[in-house]
């Protein structure tokens, strides 16, 4: 994936989440190298990796609210 992909899709998150971008891009690289450790195929793990950071961010969003 290239580079300017990986920073829209964290600045996007970032938006989306009222979240720092580099708490998000942290995330987003911790998140893609727990899925690369163990993947046989590696074509969807950006976007799965996306999506598990928005889930975790939205979630602890809402946890944090109430």
């Amino acid at each position: 994936m290239r580079h300017t992909d990986v920073d829209q899709i964290v600045q996007t998150i970032a938006a989306e989440t009222n979240t720092p971008a580099e708490t998000v891009a942290r995330m987003y690289a911790d998140t893609l190298d727990r899925y690369r450790a163990d993947a046989r195929i590696e074509d969807y793990l950006p976007l799965f990796a996306e999506r598990k950071v928005r889930a975790t961010l939205r979630s602890s969003s809402n946890t944090s609210r109430h």
